[in-house]
């Protein structure tokens, strides 16, 4: 049975206090196959994904991680929704779902289907009706580029021979099953015996990692590393006097991949240079104006960067350089420090508290979980939104017909009100938002602020 990490523990724990699902949207033509075929392909398919065959069990007291035990598909985790009708009531009916969090230690995914919605971008024909299946995850077993794995494997399309594509190279066969209470008893027990061992190599380490942040400091004097990103002042989409998040609004813009090339640069490069466009645009119309936004950036860290970890990542903080008018300009100023963020977030130093937050005993860390301030908005934080890109492979997908394009929806809090979504497949991209309507009130307004937004930057830079 395999004990979970720390940093997938932590997002277990996390999700008891806020929910922080992944949601992966595909939409397919709809062929007009029963929804008993497709839930029969889902229980099939799922089968043969190992990271689909666990849920997380808990130790008692928190004396040791949590560990991944087998789990079987079952009925409820194919939930066929009503028609909701054209595209307007799928975004609505979306935005239900991303209030919503799975029980990990029960099933910890689900697959969401909508039926025979018209009206959806990437139709080839008028009123053709699209299949929308939304997988939605635990963040504590994937992050979003082992969730696009995942979500590959179980909408692969059939083989000449009839099956599904292989499960992904590398992948490992779920734990065997174990006597649950008796094997959970005997690592709490084993958990409190070894606690003072775990408090001393914390200590060591974390002396460690004192030293390395000494060395990462005289380095980053020295100009050998790359310096951090800097911290924004929160904006309207960061209002600390707002209620809690009460709804969910999304959107999607969908684009032919094609059209978001520009010579030099990337997708995400764009993006952020539309961002920086449309927001302070949307911002100031709103009566909010705004002279520097920042934005999150999720990396994903090469090869095992944190070990075992399920969850490879870091965040970067990009500034979006509103104080340079010129767009092409600004672009190539974000681009650089993408890439500077990002050399510095690869440096061995860096992973020194990693290794530390590796052999935290398991009952200290759950207590920073539980108390951390998810409610509060500092005076100054890594980024005014998020912008999450990742490439989810070619458009080889079916789900009772062929795929037209993904989306996905970073969640939203206290601290982001509004977040941005890049996701790849084939010859499409989807810029997809995620938002508080209590906070951004014209999601409408502001997607059609984004969209002339991309066009304005792609124009400026080819």
């Amino acid at each position: 049975m395999d004990r979970m990490a720390a940093q997938d523990a932590t997002m277990f724990w996390l999700s008891t206090r806020s929910h922080n699902d992944l949601f992966l949207l595909y939409a397919f033509a709809d062929l007009g196959r029963p929804a008993r075929e497709l839930r029969a392909l889902v229980r099939d398919r799922a089968a043969g994904v190992p990271d689909l065959r666990v849920r997380v069990r808990e130790v008692p007291g928190d004396l040791a991680y949590p560990a991944l035990a087998p789990c079987d598909f079952s009925d409820e985790q194919f939930v066929e929704h009503p028609a909701p009708g054209d595209w307007a009531g799928l975004r609505a009916a979306v935005g239900g779902l991303l209030g919503t969090g799975v029980d990990a230690t029960v099933s910890p995914w689900r697959v969401h289907v909508f039926r025979g919605v018209t009206g959806a971008p990437m139709c080839r024909t008028p009123g053709e009706p699209t299949t929308v299946a939304v997988l939605q995850i635990s963040h504590a077993l994937v992050d979003g580029r082992r969730a696009a794995e995942v979500a590959r494997q179980l909408f692969a399309a059939a083989t000449e021979s009839g099956t599904a594509a292989a499960t992904a190279p590398g992948a490992q066969p779920p734990p065997r099953p174990v006597p649950g209470s008796r094997r959970d008893r005997a690592a709490a027990v084993l958990g409190a015996l070894l606690l003072p061992v775990s408090i001393a190599r914390t200590i060591r380490r974390g002396l460690r990692a004192n030293r390395a942040r000494a060395e990462l400091a005289a380095a980053t004097a020295a100009g050998e590393i790359p310096p951090p990103g800097p911290g924004f002042a929160p904006v309207a989409v960061n209002d600390p006097a707002a209620p809690p998040v009460g709804a969910h609004a999304v959107e999607m813009l969908v684009f032919d991949s094609a059209d978001l090339r520009v010579p030099g640069h990337t997708v995400t490069v764009v993006v952020l240079t539309a961002v920086s466009v449309a927001l302070p645009e949307y911002l100031a119309a709103a009566g909010s104006p705004v002279t520097a936004l920042g934005a999150q950036v999720p990396m994903a860290l090469p090869g095992g960067g944190k070990g075992n970890a399920r969850n490879n990542y870091r965040n970067l903080s990009i500034d979006l350089f509103l104080d340079e008018p010129a767009l092409r300009a600004r672009a190539d100023r974000i681009a650089a420090a993408l890439r500077a963020r990002a050399e510095r977030a690869r440096h061995p130093l860096m992973a020194a508290q990693d290794r530390v937050t590796a052999v935290t005993p398991a009952l200290f860390l759950r207590r920073d979980a539980d108390s951390w301030p998810l409610d509060l908005v500092p005076d100054s934080i890594a980024g005014n939104t998020v912008v999450s890109s990742v490439d989810r492979g070619p458009a080889d997908l079916d789900f009772g017909g062929p795929v037209r394009f993904t989306a996905g929806f970073p969640a939203i809090g206290s601290v982001m009100r509004l977040t941005h979504g890049v996701h790849g497949l084939g010859p499409t991209v989807t810029v997809s938002l995620h938002t508080d309507p209590g906070v951004l009130t014209d999601l409408d307004g502001y997607a059609a602020a984004l969209r002339a937004a991309v066009a304005e930057v792609v124009a400026a830079l080819c």
